[in-house]
Order: C-alpha cells, then sequence, then structure tokens
C-alpha cells in the first residue's frame, strides 16, 4: 500500500470527526429541495453546497466530503473550485464513483447490483486530477420475504470488491458501502434478521476483496448499523444495537481495514447519533481495533436545509446546525455523547 493511500486513510479517520455524504445525485437533490420550494437548479445545488463547505469551523468537525459528479466540477460565487474550498477547510474531498443501482437480472424481487465499473479506471485518473483523495461505492441489500439471495449478495460484493481494486490502483482510499436496508414492509425484519443478514454480506464482501488483491489498510468500511426494520414493529434499545453491530464487524471485519464509517441509514439524527455513541462505549469496552466514526448524509444535512430554505439570510443559522450536528457525532464517535446535549445549545463543557 502506497504512503499517499495510508496518509489519506490517517486523515479520513482522524478522532473525533467523520465525513459528510454530500454526494446526492441532482434527483435525489431536487426532490428534497422541492419539498422546501427551493428552485430545483444548479446553481441553486452549488449554493447550497457551498453554504455547507463553508460553515465556520467546518474541519474541526467534518474529515472529509463525499461529492457527486456535479459537484466536484463547481466552483463557489468567488471563482474557487468547491475541492479548494473543501481543502481550505481542512478537510479532504472524496468523489461517488458508482452510476446508481439497477434490476438484478434473475434476482429475487426489488433486488438490485450497483453498476459503473464500465470505464472506471479513466474515471477515476479523471478525479485524482481533479483533487479527489478518496472515494465511494454503494452496494444495496434489500430485505424481504425470500430475500436477499445469495445472488444478489455475492453480484454486490464482486462489484465493490473490482471498484475497490481499481481505486487503489489509481490512487484513490476506497469507502466500501454494503448497505442492508431498514426500508420495507417486512414484519419479520427483526433484529435478528438484520444481524443474519449482515453476518452473510460482510462474509461475502472481504471474501471478494480479499480475491481481488484489495489492501484492508488502505481501505474504510462503511456499514449500516444492524437495526430492526422500519415497520417490523420492533424497539430495541441503543445498547442491543451496538451489541448485535460489534457483535457482527468483530466477526467479518479485519483488524487490518483502515476505520469504519456507519452510514445513518434513514434512523432520525438523534436516533443514529445515539445509536453511534452506544457503538463506541461498547468498542472501548472490547477494545475493538477500529476507529468508528460516521459518514452521515440527510442525519447531518437536515436540519441545515431545513433551516437554509433556499434563503441567503438563513446562510449562518442553517451552517450553525450543520456545525452542531457535526460537533454532536464527532463526541460520539468518542464516546462523549449525551442525549442531554441536543438542548445545549452551545454545548459548554462538551469535551473533544
Amino acid at each position: 500500500m502506497s504512503t499517499e493511500l495510508a496518509a489519506t486513510v490517517k486523515g479520513m479517520m482522524a478522532p473525533g470527526k467523520g465525513i459528510l455524504a454530500a454526494d446526492e445525485s441532482v434527483g435525489t437533490a431536487n426532490k428534497r429541495f422541492a419539498a422546501l420550494n427551493i428552485p430545483q437548479t444548479e446553481d441553486m445545488r452549488r449554493k447550497y453546497r457551498e453554504m455547507l463547505f463553508t460553515a465556520p469551523g467546518f474541519g474541526e468537525y467534518f474529515s472529509g466530503v463525499i461529492l457527486y459528479d456535479e459537484t466536484i466540477r463547481q466552483s463557489d460565487s468567488h471563482g474557487k473550485p468547491l475541492v479548494k474550498v473543501i481543502e481550505d477547510a481542512g478537510s479532504l474531498p472524496g468523489i461517488k464513483l458508482d452510476t446508481g443501482t439497477f434490476p438484478l437480472a434473475l434476482g429475487g424481487p426489488d433486488e438490485k447490483v450497483t453498476e459503473g465499473l464500465d470505464g472506471l479506471a479513466k474515471r477515476v485518473d479523471e478525479y485524482v486530477k481533479m483533487g479527489a483523495t478518496f472515494a465511494k461505492w454503494r452496494g444495496v441489500i434489500a430485505i424481504d420475504e425470500g430475500i436477499p439471495t445469495d445472488r444478489c449478495i455475492h453480484a454486490n460484493a464482486g462489484a465493490l470488491a473490482r471498484y475497490a481494486a481499481i481505486c487503489q490502483a489509481g490512487g484513490l482510499v476506497p469507502i466500501v458501502e454494503p448497505e442492508v436496508l431498514m426500508d420495507g414492509d417486512h414484519s419479520k425484519h427483526t433484529l435478528e434478521t438484520s444481524f443474519a443478514v449482515h453476518e452473510r454480506t460482510l462474509g461475502a464482501v472481504f471474501h471478494e476483496l480479499a480475491r481481488a488483491g484489495v489492501a484492508f489498510e488502505g481501505m474504510v468500511l462503511k456499514p449500516s448499523m444492524v437495526i430492526p426494520g422500519q415497520k417490523s414493529g420492533q424497539t430495541k434499545s441503543a445498547r442491543e444495537i451496538a451489541e448485535a453491530t460489534l457483535t457482527v464487524l468483530t466477526r467479518w471485519v479485519p483488524a487490518a481495514v483502515g476505520g469504519i464509517a456507519f452510514l445513518s441509514g434513514g434512523q432520525g439524527n438523534e436516533e443514529a447519533t445515539l445509536n453511534l455513541n452506544e457503538i463506541n462505549l461498547l468498542a472501548k469496552e472490547r477494545r475493538a481495533p477500529w476507529t468508528l466514526t460516521f459518514s452521515f448524509g440527510r442525519a447531518l444535512q437536515q436540519p441545515a436545509i431545513a433551516t437554509w430554505r433556499g434563503d441567503d439570510a438563513n446562510v449562518s443559522a442553517a451552517q450553525a446546525e450543520l456545525t452542531r450536528r457535526g460537533k454532536l457525532n464527532g463526541l460520539a464517535a468518542l464516546g462523549k455523547y449525551a442525549p442531554s446535549m441536543e438542548s445545549e445549545r452551545d454545548l459548554v463543557g462538551a469535551s473533544r
């Protein structure tokens, strides 16, 4: 593994910081804008991302930012490339490399596989020249009656492994994201079911990563937490979720992996923070070998975009909402978060 990859992983896993997932596609960003009556234009999407990346103290809470293709090519209102804005804030720019999910041929109902491997090496080279230092690829595993099938799990594991190998060969640290979805109508999507599917998924992913020759030290895993499905009717405590999540990680994730940055996966803002904190408390007890932090999207951005609403007069307040959630999750990544902090607007006394 190159010294450059090692240095990037170290920067991404800086203590008390996490990764901001700002890689929403144009379609997803526009849906969120439409719900808040924000004009769905390229310039408004640029203004929104610029507002996020220029938040005071941004680099204190966010070690990296995952960008979408549109965003990595944009500049701020003064003509400075957004990649440079991120770097000047003390954060690392990254890029989403997959091109989305598509129905899996011969798979079960609603099963998907992620595409984007064609021409990937050339795209990696282009993004490196544009300043990207790491990348992300998301595979999705749904739980329902009869699924996930082995075919779906192995198709996505193979794609994740090929992507990761191409990234490392081209000079990017790969974030490997096998997401076990928490949505759906399946009443049997319990914590126990989620645990079993996470085991199958992570086992397949690391088998394929090893076959592809991926250096575990030069990658970051972005897993889902082991939680019940949204419509399972099952309620579990943060401690129970932490127990299940850390158990499956210690069984299937090699100690050599450079770090783990959880996705929020549809959890509420405070719920994701609380679960992250409990996982880190348990990880300290068990002396887990990895840094365990966050790579959240909506769980970080939602308060900011709801405050901003496309109005320049709201920029400062929206930025404060983003950095507030960044600090709370940074504390959770250290096992120092408490729910009472949610009502402390200035977080006085919250030690990092």
